[in-house]
């Protein structure tokens, strides 16, 4: 019984910490895009649409707890501005993308180009992340697991404000893994 309080105790200290936390997001959105991909050619509508809106959603959480909470933070921690200017850059242009996902229909001619060119940039943008900007927080000691608090309660907000129904946040935490509706 200790062994198991001990090892949730750890669980829990993990999912709090910033960087445990975007990286677990990093793995459920790359998670998404496989499933879409694997419907890309022979998918229903349904079926796309769905994973879109779940890819968009936790877009659109995970970069914003990323620049009202996580960058500025390591912003003054680091001496590169020009890695931290990249990255906010790389999230306009992937809204710029989420906004036309959310505008179009999966019949719409550049529906799925436009789905794999969002995963392209999420792909690069992650790669930077997870080898230079969270290395380098790491390094200037940010204090993660402080930040990771008031990114999972602003994360659990942005949902609220999403109207996303309790089963819908589940889906986005799962990475899309739950059993959907069928279209």
């Amino acid at each position: 019984m200790a062994a198991k309080s001990r090892e949730h105790s750890t669980d829990s200290r993990q999912e709090q910490d910033a960087i445990a936390m975007l990286i677990a997001d990093h793995k459920k959105v790359k998670a998404l895009f496989a499933e879409f991909h694997a419907l890309k050619d022979d998918g229903s509508d349904g079926d796309k649409s769905a994973i879109v809106e779940r890819v968009c959603n936790a877009l659109k959480i995970h970069a914003a707890i990323e620049e009202e909470i996580f960058y500025p933070a390591v912003r003054k921690a680091i001496d590169d501005a020009d890695l931290m200017e990249e990255a906010l850059v790389e999230h306009a242009s992937a809204k710029a993308l989420i906004a036309q996902l959310e505008e179009a229909e999966p019949s719409d001619e550049l529906y799925d180009a436009k789905v794999t060119v969002l995963a392209e940039q999420i792909k690069h943008h992650v790669k930077e992340e997870e080898g230079d900007m969270f290395p380098k927080a790491k390094k200037a000691k940010v204090d993660t697991a402080a930040l990771g608090v008031k990114m999972l309660k602003r994360k659990e907000a942005l949902k609220t404000e999403l109207g996303m129904s309790p089963d819908e946040s589940a889906e986005v935490e799962a990475g899309g893994r739950s059993k959907r509706k069928s279209a």
